[in-house]
């Protein structure tokens, strides 16, 4: 019994581990978004009041002698960069309001261009060393009206599907949406260590009604689904297929953002698909637990693809939409009331945390 007890204990406190890992790669991330607010506003001449790590209380705190304060807070799942008069009306040369608009709007967005390439670094690193990510066919079913000319072999690496990159399973479906069955797919498979071009004939129509359902895929494909047919791996290229595959990489994670919020809009997908900071904390030490180093890359390139996409939509609260008022400044040669923007910006923050906090909830229960 001591020994089952030892065992759980240990279990558990390696978990914790990964936890403490997941929150550490979004404090990072976080971090580097607000220091490209930081090194932005330095450069372009913006009074800079405070840089934290972290909300809440100030567990530590460092005045510089140009008055800007260093702090480190006690939840570490956020942070800020505070330029003076960034919220309030401010005479000062240096205040943010005060600035040309074309350089606060550069200010702004250099958050989310410090997360992008942070992830674009990212991949390349992870392309580099593991590989990209991809799909193997583990099991192939046999099928008398189809030859095997026309059929995947088992292990064949899928690199591309009708002319596209294959890195996402979503790729692959995106690839064959539509399709018929009797057509003929080109794809371009990795087979024995040797990159091949092949026909699939599809066994079956494509029509991916529901999203979170690859049953539809694996027939069309002649893979077993019950059995899971198609497996994830990480397959190798050269330099130069690394650096352009990398960047294809990182488009493809910032296009998922578009593509969930059409998929919500229209109904294709479930909100209990979405998750909030708890999630993404759960999933990330999940994912460092089950694939380690390599999957802990992965899921650090899409967290940071991620925040930058998400942090430049026109919601209120977010760089975006912050960028947007102080677009229609510019064109309009006279701010909206800041009083009005500073309500708006706040509303939807509460809107945003609450979201946050009802999507964790659904995902826990």
């Amino acid at each position: 019994m001591d020994f089952l007890l030892l065992t759980s204990f240990a279990e558990v406190m390696t978990y914790v581990g990964y936890v403490l890992i997941a929150i550490l790669i979004l404090l990072v991330m976080i971090t580097v978004h607000e220091l490209g607010h930081y090194i932005a506003g330095k450069i372009l001449g913006f009074g800079i009041e405070e840089f934290a790590i972290g909300f809440g209380p100030a567990i530590f705190k460092k005045k510089k002698k140009n008055g800007e304060i260093f702090s480190i807070r006690v939840l570490p799942l956020g942070g800020f960069c505070a330029f003076k008069g960034e919220d309030k009306e401010d005479t000062d040369p240096e205040a943010f309001n005060q600035k040309a608009p074309w350089k606060r709007i550069i200010v702004l967005i250099s958050g989310a261009l410090m997360n992008y390439i942070l992830a674009v670094l990212v991949i390349i690193t992870m392309f580099g060393v593991y590989g990209q990510p991809a799909y193997v066919t583990s099991i192939v079913t046999e099928d008398a009206n189809y030859s095997q000319e026309y059929s995947f072999e088992k292990n064949d690496i899928i690199l591309s599907a009708n002319g596209k990159n294959v890195y996402l399973i979503t790729d692959l479906m995106n690839a064959l949406e539509g399709k018929s069955a009797g057509d003929e797919v080109d794809f371009v498979v990795r087979r024995k260590g040797v990159d091949q071009n092949i026909k699939i004939k599809l066994r079956s129509n494509t029509n991916f009604e529901n999203v979170e359902d690859y049953k539809p895929l694996y027939q069309a494909l002649g893979v077993d689904y019950e059995n899971a047919g198609i497996r994830s791996t990480f397959v190798k290229f050269g330099f130069f297929g690394v650096l352009g595959r990398s960047f294809e990489y990182s488009f493809k994670l910032a296009g998922t953002i578009f593509t969930v919020l059409g998929q919500l809009l229209t109904g294709r997908l479930g909100i209990s698909s979405l998750g909030g900071t708890i999630t993404t904390i759960a999933t990330t030490a999940e994912a460092v637990q089950i694939g380690g180093f390599r999957y802990l890359l992965n899921i650090t390139s899409f967290i940071g693809v991620n925040l930058a996409v998400f942090n430049l939509l026109p919601i209120p609260a977010l760089d975006g939409a912050r960028v947007v008022f102080t677009a229609i400044e510019w064109i309009r040669k006279k701010p909206v009331n800041r009083k009005v923007e500073g309500i708006i910006h706040t509303v939807g923050l509460i809107l945003l945390l609450l979201f946050s906090v009802l999507v964790d909830l659904q995902w826990c229960f």
